[in-house]
């Protein structure tokens, strides 16, 4: 039996381990070459120290109070001498990669798909290689290289992790560099280069209620999360406010409506800036977020967007006193990765 660690630097890097039945993540990190930062290896000076943030494992009880302590276990924090994982499992780890010997991936694939979802956004399907190992926490992004340039851009998975079709939503910004290769030059079969998994906005373990709040195409990140659900398995109320600038920007909503039909506690409702819209709710997603769906604070919040909508939730969640249980997000600029209006 092997179980899938993911440690993720922190310089936003994340690679992908196999750890053996009983083997520590400090030695499974060694025997796949990836240096973890350590000292004695048996629990006693806390240089491997790093934080879980999901899965289950064994500590035992060789290692000294002075290299973690009690009140350090009970926050997750772990070290990676001692740590024996019983299923797959997240790590932090407080050092850039570089400093463990390790290096974001790369992957080849060919384009499949390019189709058009609307005036401002695109999707990009890239079959990769036979072979190629992609994996990747949902909601992470990766460079994708863009063919006659030097440049590259950023984007997240909008596909499930492990799939051999890896799949994002791209906005078509006029004059882009990628905008510009996709609407104007790509054809199937087309050769690419993605660099990653990267990024630190992902899906936790859900524990509580989930608030998804999308912007444009930062909606790509919540498709992958929502893959993940429906292929794992989730009973946990969740709901989605995704906005955008007009009507014909609301993309995917065939998909939202399906996983609708196949998460039990999954609801979505949409948003739209254009005051002339024909949708029921016009204006930001701060205007609709009813008290309902922050269940008192006790709830996981994940918001992706543009700045202005980053900036604007976390203005409303500061005037309104709300506390969510956890926070997390991701602001993306045009030339990053993808992101309209909220």
């Amino acid at each position: 039996m092997s179980y899938t660690i993911a440690l993720n630097f922190e310089d936003g890097v994340t690679r992908f381990i196999g750890c053996k039945a009983g083997e520590t993540v400090l030695d499974a990190a060694y025997r796949q070459k990836v240096n973890l930062p350590m000292d004695c290896s048996d629990g006693v000076c806390g240089t491997c120290k790093g934080h879980c943030e999901q899965g289950e494992f064994d500590m035992g009880d060789e290692y000294l109070e002075e290299a973690l302590s009690d009140e350090e276990a009970a926050e997750g924090q772990v070290l990676t001498c001692q740590m024996v994982p019983s299923t797959d499992c997240v790590v932090q780890v407080p050092v850039a990669s570089s400093l463990c010997k390790t290096a974001v991936g790369k992957v080849e694939g060919t384009v499949a798909v390019v189709e058009p979802l609307s005036e401002d956004s695109i999707e990009l399907a890239i079959d990769l290689d036979d072979g190629a190992e992609l994996a990747f926490l949902p909601g992470q992004y990766i460079h994708i290289d863009v063919p006659g340039t030097a440049e590259h851009r950023s984007y997240s998975f909008s596909s499930l992790p492990g799939e051999k079709r890896a799949t994002f939503l791209i906005r078509n910004i006029p004059n882009g560099v990628m905008s510009g290769y996709l609407t104007e030059r790509a054809a199937v079969g087309d050769r690419l280069t993605l660099t990653g998994p990267l990024g630190s906005f992902y899906l936790r373990e859900v524990k509580r209620p989930v608030l998804m709040l999308a912007g444009g195409t930062g909606l790509a990140p919540f498709l992958s999360m929502l893959e993940q659900l429906v292929e794992k398995g989730c009973d946990a109320p969740i709901h989605m406010i995704y906005g955008v600038n007009k009507d014909d920007h609301l993309v995917k909503t065939d998909a939202l409506d399906a996983f609708a039909e196949q998460l039990p506690g999954f609801t979505y409702t949409t948003v739209v800036v254009d005051e002339e819209s024909r949708n029921p709710r016009k204006g930001y997603v701060t205007h609709h977020m009813d008290a309902g769906v922050m269940h008192d604070g006790d709830v996981d919040v994940y918001l992706c967007g543009p700045p202005p909508m980053v900036d604007a939730v976390l203005k409303h969640f500061d005037e309104q006193g709300i506390v969510p249980q956890s926070f997390h997000y991701e602001k993306f600029t045009p030339n990053q990765a993808p992101g309209e209006a909220a």
